[in-house]
């Protein structure tokens, strides 16, 4: 047997609320199938299960908020029997719980004081347990204004603290935009804490690099001439694809640094920042970028950017990014300083395509060519801006041969 726990959804998620469950105990699941959908403060995220198996507990309630690495399921591993007794439901494990815990005192009386409310208020009289009233009197708060939770409309102590501690936040939450705009304000804190520790934990060094695109341009111009509208591949699949590539000879920039020590990645997984329309950013991955045609890649792309915008990403996109590109020419900017993201140990940052004078490296005139500002933000307990230069020029030679992506 073997348990499903809560996986980290990226470097700034330290708790999830689970949304709902895919599956049901006696369920068989595949590695890689979609078993969960939990909340981040970012976004709605299929959590997908990691190893075959059947289903046996499912131990979280849909609702429910917890940290990362808490335990959500019992499975068992193909080919292993059920014990004999017999796995708790959610509803049974709540009735378990109820059995072998009894109530503090206080909270028994409130239990007495509700009943009694509900059975002997007369008609037309709030019903309220003395606990409530004493609270309510305490605070100062009218009591015929607050709604009752209890049977029969009792109010109870809950419904009186609930209604002093939050009541900005329900007002709030009564319209669609103030709840966009608490969940824009969490998404900022998330950001800004991971955020801060990478500035705070890394050693950041930055460099850049003018790349000319006369030729990567001309080149893509051919390649599209045939194609419709929605299958021609864009600049930025070609700027990814050749940053995977380049990655490959310089492996001190792809990789985590965890636990004091630098673990180098298998594949080039490129985290891709995207902007969602409400405000904020996720950077979710693209997997085996080196490895992938441009026209697959390019679709790729356009699918990922769709479905973070739209909410409905994969845990596997949003947890093994081995490094993060960011192409921020559509804004405007001429250069990009980015910061990292742990426990990533690099970010490649492209600014616009703009007509610029550079030296025409074949007969060295000085022409007017589209040309980009590519940068390296590298984390420099793995790596020095020695190879971080190597890197940058690599890139750019590679750019001058866009047929050999």
């Amino acid at each position: 047997m073997f348990e499903f726990k809560l996986p980290s959804l990226g470097a700034d998620m330290d708790e999830g609320k689970l949304l709902e469950w895919h599956v049901k105990p006696g369920d068989k699941v595949k590695k890689g199938q979609v078993v969960a959908v939990v909340d981040t403060s970012k976004a709605a995220v299929d959590v997908e299960i990691w190893q075959d198996g059947t289903v046996f507990e499912l131990l979280v309630e849909p609702g429910t908020r917890l940290p990362v690495g808490s335990v959500m399921a019992t499975l068992l591993e193909d080919g292993e029997s059920a014990p004999a007794r017999k796995p708790v439901t959610l509803q049974g494990a709540r009735k378990g719980e109820a059995r072998r815990k009894a109530p503090p005192p206080e909270v028994a009386a409130e239990a007495v004081g509700v009943q009694r409310a509900a059975e002997l208020a007369p008609p037309g009289r709030p019903r309220v347990s003395p606990a409530a009233r004493k609270r309510a009197d305490e605070l100062g708060r009218d009591i015929a204004r607050i709604a009752g939770s209890g049977p029969g409309g009792v109010v109870t102590l809950a419904d009186v603290e609930r209604a002093v501690v939050v009541p900005t936040a329900a007002a709030a939450a009564a319209t669609p935009a103030a709840a966009a705009a608490a969940r824009q304000a969490e998404m900022r804190r998330t950001i800004a804490a991971a955020m801060s520790r990478s500035k705070r934990e890394i050693p950041h060094y930055y460099l850049f690099e003018t790349i000319p695109l006369a030729r990567a341009s001309e080149w893509l111009a051919g390649v599209n001439a045939d194609r419709p509208i929605t299958e021609r591949i864009l600049m930025a699949a070609l700027l990814l694809k050749a940053v995977a590539i380049t990655l490959k000879g310089f492996p001190e920039l792809n990789g985590f640094y965890r636990n004091e020590r630098f673990e180098p990645a298998d594949a080039v997984n490129a985290g891709v920042a995207i902007s969602l329309r409400g405000g904020g950013l996720v950077a979710p991955a693209l997997h085996d970028v080196d490895s992938k045609t441009l026209p697959v890649l390019m679709r790729e792309l356009s699918d990922l950017v769709r479905r973070t915008r739209a909410g409905s990403l994969r845990s596997s996109e949003m947890s093994d990014p081995t490094i993060t590109v960011t192409n921020l020419g559509e804004q405007g900017v001429e250069a990009v300083m980015g910061v990292i993201y742990p426990p990533q140990v690099a970010l490649v940052g492209f600014g616009r395509i703009a007509p610029r004078p550079v030296v025409d490296e074949a007969d060295g005139d000085l022409r007017v060519l589209p040309a980009v500002t590519a940068s390296l933000a590298a984390d420099h307990r793995v790596s020095d801006g020695h190879r971080g230069a190597l890197f940058l020029g690599a890139l750019r030679e590679l750019l001058q041969h866009p047929e050999d992506l």
